[in-house]
């Protein structure tokens, strides 16, 4: 280990620097909830789903130029663009309002079977999200898996995937058998970003407990080499401290 770092500094605290930046803030939540909730909404006054349709549509329009504005991340609202986009074409097609949540619904028990089979390979999900922490990820993507400890600890986070795209369709398939589109459109919401913030802090729960010690790699360790980055980038945001002036050093009155 280097300077910055010592033999105490566990998988976990690695791992917290970057599980973190999953966070969209509060506005992230907003873009990513208002079309669903304006669709259903709509859909309950009017009863057409055309127009629930192109109400989320002139939603997704305004919340963009609101972006354009407020400046931030695009991501959360292509987010929400596609998702709608892909709702709005089932819903079109059908003619039945329930089938919106259809995408969502299979989406989430795709992403659940491929984080069970990604854990099960020792490929989990959570460690391609920490390894782009890696300065060397371009060159070696997968040098992360060689950190037995990391792999383990990535594991056991991306299990909390799991769980949660499990409740998600446990919760929402049954609405959609019986045509329940109002409770589905609180479902969905309840089960997006409030739900993945219960996910985020069980993961922060198992880090925080958490001791797997790293794993000594040499000059290929993984962990240690995510670990000065992250040291690096908070001294170039801090930028060079100013010192204070001396006696006769000519920088004083």
């Amino acid at each position: 280990m280097s300077a910055v770092t010592n033999a105490e500094v566990t998988v976990e605290q690695v791992i917290r620097r970057r599980v973190s930046d999953a966070l969209g803030g509060w506005y992230g939540s907003l873009e990513t909830a208002l079309p669903t909730v304006a669709f259903v909404l709509t859909w309950v006054l009017t009863d057409s789903v055309r127009t629930a349709v192109l109400a989320s549509g002139a939603l997704l329009v305004v919340m963009a130029v609101v972006r354009r504005f407020v400046g931030g991340s695009w991501r959360f609202l292509g987010s929400a663009l596609v998702a709608t986009a892909v709702a709005a074409f089932f819903a079109l097609r059908s003619g039945q309002a329930e089938d919106a949540f259809l995408p969502g619904i299979i989406t989430s028990a795709l992403y659940g079977v491929a984080a069970v089979v990604s854990i099960l390979g020792r490929w989990p999900l959570v460690g391609f999200i920490v390894a782009i922490g890696d300065p060397d990820y371009a060159e070696r993507p997968t040098a992360w898996r060689r950190d037995k400890g990391l792999v383990a600890v990535c594991s056991r986070l991306t299990w909390v995937l799991v769980a949660l795209f499990a409740v998600r369709v446990a919760v929402m398939l049954p609405l959609y058998l019986a045509g329940e589109v109002a409770w589905l459109g609180v479902a969905k919401v309840a089960l997006g970003w409030p739900a993945y913030l219960v996910a985020v802090v069980v993961m922060g729960m198992l880090l925080a407990t958490g001791r797997t010690v790293q794993t000594a790699d040499g000059s290929d360790d993984v962990t240690e080499r995510m670990l000065q980055a992250h040291v690096q980038h908070e001294h170039e945001h801090k930028g060079p401290q100013r010192r204070p002036a001396e006696p006769g050093d000519g920088t004083g009155a």
